[in-house]
């Protein structure tokens, strides 16, 4: 099978393909080589949006699904993939998974830190004592909680509360935040269509004052010196 390379003069054929398409009962699956260099990966993305696969993706609302097989990817690099994914008007990432994550980061986790990859559903509820990090979704109907901060690096449609046991400087973070239901120690966020953000920017909520505020993850050094680093994620 081929893949398309770009080049000085235009795109090119090669003989290897590092993004597989497949068809899968909930939409489309996307599998993603693991070994190649991540700017690969877009300018193959990119391309098989817009021009070899525009007519298959065309269409009603499409589910789309990312398997990045043993690949670690960043933050800013999960939004990427979802901003370039979003340009489709027509297609959904409904969750974003590597392969064997938890095991290959276990080394690599802080005293409290907890490293889940995987979509929390509906019914489901994700609970730990400390800081959680879930490289995946969090659907409508599920509830994740801890009692240190959250992150998401993937949507947020359900619940969430950091800081269960009462901690009101707990954060609550995620790639896209589109949650029914915050809460950060006993406050509750105010009702879910205030959240909706066009911007593509990580963000998080925070306590000032009693009241639930929210703000893109970049200004989270303002108020802390000392924020938590997850190597390799």
């Amino acid at each position: 099978m081929a893949r398309i390379v770009y080049g000085g003069g235009g795109p090119f054929v090669t003989e290897k393909q590092h993004i597989t398409i497949k068809g899968v009962k909930e939409g489309l699956l996307f599998l993603l080589d693991d070994a190649c260099e991540f700017d690969e990966l877009l300018r193959e993305l990119k391309y098989k949006l817009e021009k070899s696969h525009h007519q298959v993706l065309t269409g009603p609302l499409i589910h789309i699904h990312i398997r990045l097989g043993k690949r670690t990817i960043s933050e800013e690099q999960t939004a990427q993939l979802r901003a370039i994914i979003r340009e489709r008007g027509n297609l959904l990432v409904q969750s974003i998974e590597a392969e064997q994550l938890e095991t290959a980061c276990a080394a690599q986790e802080q005293p409290g830190l907890r490293i889940i990859s995987g979509v929390v559903r509906s019914g489901q509820t994700l609970r730990h004592d400390g800081h959680l990090l879930l490289t995946g979704d969090v659907n409508p109907g599920g509830t994740i909680s801890c009692s240190g901060d959250i992150y998401v690096l993937g949507a947020l449609r359900g619940v969430a509360h950091a800081g269960d046991e009462g901690g009101e400087l707990a954060i609550i973070a995620a790639a896209l935040m589109r949650p029914t239901q915050l809460r950060i120690g006993d406050v509750i966020s105010r009702p879910s269509d205030e959240w909706v953000s066009e911007d593509a920017a990580m963000e998080f909520a925070y306590l000032s004052d009693g009241r639930m505020q929210v703000d893109k993850i970049s200004q989270l050094h303002r108020m802390r010196k000392e924020p938590i680093v997850f190597k390799g994620v």
